[in-house]
């Protein structure tokens, strides 16, 4: 098998094993187990967490000690086995502890999939702008695959998803042992300094005013990668408590309407190489961050019937909005940074995306929905009106009592029934993006030049 075959396998595997439970965990943690929001940023939270940190680790073990494919498989190995055992964790407060413990293990996997990837094209003699991009969209093709099985088999909002997710992550890792060997460079002085001899080098970078300024657009933006996989197929699933919405197609099969976005991702991908060589690094990041504008924007205003092309035109949005800034920051870390510390400066590209910013994203957008964007009724009248339907709508009446509740004779609720304002949350992501984009094409200077990624190749 060549060489693009082989990481071809890799790469649809790498996202396989995430794509099987990261848009449908929201429907197990609401719709199965009934917890909290709050507490459901915390999942999400964790990927952010384990980014701070083990990207970073990582990148150091493999830039000094170890070879990154024998540790990309080590840490699939591990993955797959706190999946399984997630399945088995009955609260909410242990479920977030194991899987931040998954996620330390396949966070930093992320970016040594980039640095393997680059390291076997250029032993190869190939050029990384125009052979990765084609190989990388195995990976969206495998997230879209993962979620399909998951939808299709009646899994999105069972423990199942996290089975689907494990054997995946099992054959990645036995399989990462046959790649091609990726060696730590060593590329130590004899009379190194601690921070050389630990591989901290890559934070030297902070030191440079443009990959500072690069990272701290990175953070923000990691603030809104997450938001659509950790709240998309929620927001399309909770359509179904809108009594005119409840036999849409979009209910049933939401999982498979959020995958259109990694259908747009594949398409995207492909064309990265034009576009770099065309527009340059700044401005494809710029355009991915309006694409985040407009992905929210179209969420606000969707719905599944009238509205349906808005959430579909959303969905064809994120590929953009997605790949164009992940895949071309990446490009721009390897076109930065010395060959001895790109394994590392990858590593922090993740950590400040997945990392600080996920965290940030995800803790202040749970605590926002639940403490802003969340409307409590009292009432069959005051439901209908957000329901848009009339107070003796059978339809309303069964999810109240779905939830444990009691509707008295007059229309009153035993208990406030809890709304989530989608409206309004969307709209509050997109200005934000909105905010971010002005920003950095007001602040980032990037000169384009065609040369630096032609010297990718090398």
């Amino acid at each position: 098998m060549g060489i693009k075959n082989r990481l071809i396998v890799m790469s649809f595997l790498q996202f396989f094993v995430w794509g099987a439970w990261l848009i449908t965990i929201g429907n197990y943690w609401f719709g199965t187990k009934n917890w909290e929001g709050t507490q459901f940023g915390l999942v999400f939270g964790t990927m952010g967490i384990a980014s701070l940190f083990m990207p970073t680790l990582t990148g150091i073990i493999a830039d000094r000690w170890v070879n990154a494919e024998k540790l990309y498989g080590i840490l699939h190995i591990v993955y797959a086995a706190v999946l399984f055992g997630i399945a088995q964790v009955t609260t909410p407060d242990n479920f977030i502890y194991v899987m931040l413990i998954a996620m330390c293990c396949y966070m930093p996997t992320i970016a040594l999939s980039n640095s393997i990837s680059y390291t076997s094209l250029k032993l190869n003699n190939k050029n990384i702008v125009k052979d990765f991009p084609p190989i990388r969209v195995w990976g969206t093709i495998g997230f879209i695959v993962a979620m399909w099985i998951t939808n299709l088999t009646g899994s999105k909002a069972t423990e199942y998803q996290f089975y689907i997710a494990g054997v995946g992550a099992l054959i990645l890792g036995f399989y990462a042992f046959t790649l091609p060997k990726c060696e730590p460079q060593r590329l130590i002085k004899e009379n190194a300094s601690w921070v050389e001899t630990l591989g901290l080098e890559a934070f030297k970078l902070f030191g440079n005013y443009k990959m500072a300024l690069f990272f701290v657009f990175s953070m923000f933006l990691g603030g809104a990668l997450q938001l659509t996989n950790a709240y998309g197929d929620v927001f399309l699933d909770e359509f179904k408590h809108f009594p005119k919405y409840a036999d849409s197609f979009v209910i049933q099969y939401s999982t498979i309407i959020m995958s259109i976005s990694q259908v747009s991702e594949t398409l995207f991908i492909l064309a990265i190489p034009f576009f770099l060589r065309r527009f340059g690094i700044k401005q494809v990041m710029l355009i991915s961050m309006l694409a985040w504008v407009l992905r929210f924007g179209l969420f606000a205003f969707g719905d599944p019937v009238n509205g349906l092309w808005m959430i579909i035109l959303s969905c064809i949005v994120y590929g953009m909005a997605f790949d164009f800034f992940n895949i071309s920051g990446s490009l721009f870390v390897e076109s930065n940074t010395d060959s001895k510390i790109r394994s590392s400066a990858q590593g922090l590209f993740m950590m400040m995306t997945n990392g600080v910013g996920a965290v940030l994203g995800s803790l202040t957008s749970g605590w926002a929905i639940d403490r802003f964007f969340t409307k409590s009724f009292n009432s069959t009248t005051e439901l209908a009106g957000f329901l848009q339907t009339d107070a003796s709508n059978a339809k309303m009446a069964e999810f109240v009592k779905s939830q444990g509740n009691s509707i008295s004779a007059d229309g009153i609720f035993g208990n406030p029934v809890l709304m989530k304002d989608w409206h309004t949350i969307w709209l509050s992501f997109a200005i934000y993006a909105l905010v971010i984009a002005i920003a950095f094409a007001v602040l980032f200077k990037h000169k384009h030049d065609p040369k630096d990624l032609e010297g990718l190749s090398h």
